[in-house]
């Protein structure tokens, strides 16, 4: 996540997308959510969120989407998630101001790629540098987790191994490593994956998957790669088995599905290698393709 000033009444942040290299359902948990286990890696695709504070106490909220991002237009009120962190930020500091917000949308949605979390992340960071206020950032990462499993992972740098249902999160070391990325036409519900999905008696372990981050070896990275939900995500859309053949005639180190769906990515050698696998995607069909760097 990058903070930035873009005039003297305006901040910027870039929001990155993530993949999820490994990924396990260790349980169902009581309160409706699953336990698991994931190591998600940042990547080099990014939403931007621009933010004007203002005195007017009202949040004015509006969406660009780029052609890529596809989806059906974000509601402005508070059932979008950005608006749903600020006014979760102003509620909890007592903060009155207002403020003027765009977000520039570029990470596909219904993807699995993280890009609404990662958007109320960046909100809660550039919010809070706008407006002046100082946040313990123990106290905000239980804000975060409040908006969303994966909200927590955002603020922080680099990849990570994420636990209970994703906001414990441990920092992992690693990046460096190129990937492509396509997003199908067709999206899936997270609930709905979830819903087909069943925990292991005996669940995978994520080390091997941390260790190839670690040392950077694509070639590792490729054999650890795991995602419980993927099966479940199949059985759902016949988009899953059509990319996975794709993918395998690509020479890659590695290829899964990134989170609940529907986005698959490969692990690629290098980026020249990462830029001529989305070529050649491209030229399968696939409309919604990226080469991008990991850890960033």
């Amino acid at each position: 996540m990058r903070l930035y000033r873009v005039s003297a009444a305006q901040w910027a942040v870039d929001a990155p997308a993530k993949l999820n290299l490994f990924f396990e359902v260790l349980a169902r948990r009581s309160d409706g959510y699953h336990e698991i286990e994931t190591l998600m890696c940042p990547i080099g695709l990014y939403d931007t969120v621009l933010f004007s504070p203002s005195d007017s106490g009202r949040i004015d909220f509006a969406c660009v989407k780029s052609a890529r991002s596809g989806g059906e237009d974000l509601p402005a009120d508070g059932r979008n998630l950005v608006v749903r962190a600020i006014e979760l930020l102003r509620q909890r500091t007592g903060c009155r101001q207002g403020a003027e917000v765009r977000l520039i949308k570029r990470i596909p949605m219904q993807a699995g790629l993280g890009g609404g979390s990662s958007d109320a992340a960046a909100a809660l960071v550039v919010a809070l540098q706008a407006w002046g206020l100082r946040v313990d950032p123990a106290e905000l990462r239980q804000w975060a987790a409040e908006l969303g499993s994966d909200v927590p992972f955002f603020l922080g740098r680099g990849a990570a191994v994420c636990r209970g249902r994703g906001e414990v999160v441990e920092p992992a070391a690693g990046g460096g490593l190129s990937f492509v990325v396509v997003r199908p036409d067709e999206g899936l519900s997270t609930a709905e994956v979830y819903r087909h999905c069943r925990p292991p008696e005996q669940p995978r372990s994520v080390g091997p998957a941390v260790a190839a981050l670690r040392r950077g070896d694509a070639f590792a990275l490729g054999r650890a790669l795991f995602n419980r939900l993927e099966s479940a995500a199949a059985s759902l859309s016949p988009w899953i088995e059509r990319l996975h053949r794709a993918f395998a005639r690509l020479d890659l180190c590695g290829h899964q599905m990134s989170g609940s769906g529907t986005a698959f990515f490969g692990v690629c050698r290098h980026a020249r290698h990462a830029r001529t696998a989305a070529m050649r995607l491209t030229a399968m069909g696939f409309r919604q393709v990226f080469a991008v760097g990991g850890g960033v």
